[in-house]
């Protein structure tokens, strides 16, 4: 990446004056925005809620907007209580997020019976609170992922999925992208902050860390690449033409941002889920092999991991040093803790003990706030329940995916490439957070709500006609 990294650079290396730029920001992000809607998509005004819930998970909290635009919001911010703000925001979203799929007569019995190892996994959630030192706190958050699925069976309930997800992952990275951009160039104040493990200066963008940049890069980038899979084989017309200008740019956006938040974890799950995306379209036979492809490519990183350390070799090439930029020290003091190991202390309440704090922050010059790997943060809140928990819903969602190949290809190697992605993005970040994109996704990716169970939805708008509801009417009983 360091090679070609120059090149990225200048194409953004132009300095405006800070006002010019953010007034071009702007203007760039309407025009996306307008030429959008005029586009017409068949896709509901619902769909707003999905993208509004991803552009905040993939940036900041709404009290921190709220205090970038000019309106001091303190909300009674605290670790344990977070803000009262934030918690009415995403308690609206939820209720709202109901309503659509109540609305929609979206089957509860339809949802537990195609997704059980999913809401399995919800309700060991919900119970873990009852051991939790913070049953409060731990049931807030809970509340909190239960928007997740919510907007992902929005989605989902679309009345064309795949045109739903490309107007989430374009509306998203409308915002995203640029704004990152705008914020690393033009206000240092907000796209840059420093790093508690080196004490440098990182790049966020539109985040709050680098990792949460790099991880906003790679769902983005994965969704552009895949994108561009299909666009391509399209008919080649004026709109062909302008919507592969619109990828291009944006890969290319992705990439420079890649570039300057040197988040490797995220770069390399990208790579390797592009690489999965490729291997399933090379030939249609290997779609019946895939699965002995998968397990055996999964041994073999086992193997390699355990014989060789190929994570501490490959951190070292990354510039990183065999021990993942300090992780596995923290890996080993976190181990050393001695929480229950078959429950966890309960759902998200790890990081708010004080007593285990205080004995990771001793030896460091920053504190501990996450254990950098996902795994290992299901055991410490959840135990070796939670960590069996997780692999089954892998597992599920494979045996999912793997159908999905032989009737809808497309979306079927979009959810195993980013499955893929998330599997391994788990092992040195930790994806299962309350409010992090990629739980979104992987929800995404990991329901099934069955077309039989929708009646055909008329689409949002038609040409010609005037606007009409923008709700769909589904019904079958």
């Amino acid at each position: 990446m360091n090679l070609v990294e120059p090149h990225i650079a200048s194409l953004f290396g132009v300095h405006l004056p800070q006002r010019l730029a953010l007034f071009l920001t702007l203007a760039f992000m309407v025009f996306l925005f307008r030429r959008d809607i005029r586009e017409k998509p068949d896709v509901s005004g619902a769909l707003w809620l999905p993208v509004l819930s991803l552009v905040l998970t993939c940036s900041r909290a709404v009290t921190e907007w709220l205090n970038i635009f000019g309106l001091p919001v303190s909300g009674g911010v605290s670790l344990e209580e977070g803000s009262r703000v934030d918690a009415l925001f995403w308690s609206v979203m939820i209720i709202a997020g109901f309503c659509v799929l109540v609305r929609r007569q979206v089957r509860l019995s339809v949802i537990v019976s195609n997704n059980g190892w999913l809401i399995v996994f919800l309700l060991y959630c919900l119970i873990s609170i009852a051991w939790s030192d913070f049953p409060f706190v731990a049931f807030k958050r809970w509340i909190k992922i239960l928007n997740h699925p919510i907007m992902a069976l929005i989605v989902l309930t679309e009345p064309d999925l795949e045109e739903a997800l490309k107007r989430l992952m374009k509306r998203c990275a409308y915002v995203i992208v640029p704004v990152s951009i705008l914020f690393i160039r033009y206000y240092p104040n907000l796209g840059r902050r420093y790093d508690p493990w080196t004490g440098f200066q990182m790049v966020c963008g539109i985040h709050v860390g680098k990792n949460g940049l790099g991880a906003d890069c790679m769902i983005l980038g994965f969704f552009f690449f895949w994108y561009w899979l299909q666009t391509r084989q399209t008919e080649r017309n004026i709109q062909r033409r302008n919507e592969l200008r619109l990828i291009f740019g944006f890969l290319i956006a992705i990439w420079w941002l890649f570039s300057q938040a040197h988040s490797a974890t995220s770069f390399i799950s990208l790579v390797i889920g592009i690489l999965v995306v490729i291997f399933v379209g090379i030939r249609p036979k290997n779609r019946n092999f895939i699965g002995t492809y998968l397990v055996t490519a999964l041994l073999l990183l086992v193997i390699a991991e355990l014989a060789f350390g190929i994570s501490g070799h490959l951190s070292e090439a990354l510039g990183r040093g065999s021990g993942l930029s300090g992780r596995k020290e923290l890996w080993t003091d976190l181990l050393g803790l001695h929480t229950n190991p078959i429950f966890g202390v309960g759902f998200e309440s790890f990081w708010l003990g004080d007593e285990r704090l205080k004995r990771l922050h001793e030896g460091r010059a920053f504190q501990p706030n996450e254990a950098h790997n996902g795994y290992l943060e299901i055991y410490l809140t959840l135990g070796l329940v939670g960590v069996f928990l997780v692999i089954a819903m892998f597992i599920a969602t494979f045996w999912k995916i793997r159908l999905n190949l032989f009737r809808t290809f497309e979306w079927g190697r979009y959810r195993l490439g980013f499955l893929a992605t998330v599997i391994l993005y788990n092992w040195t970040e930790a994806a299962f957070k309350t409010l992090n994109p990629i739980w979104f996704v992987f929800c995404l990716i990991a329901m099934d709500y069955p077309r039989t169970y929708l009646a055909t939805a008329q689409p949002s708008l038609r040409p010609g006609r005037p606007e009409e509801s923008s709700e769909l009417a589904y019904a079958q009983e």
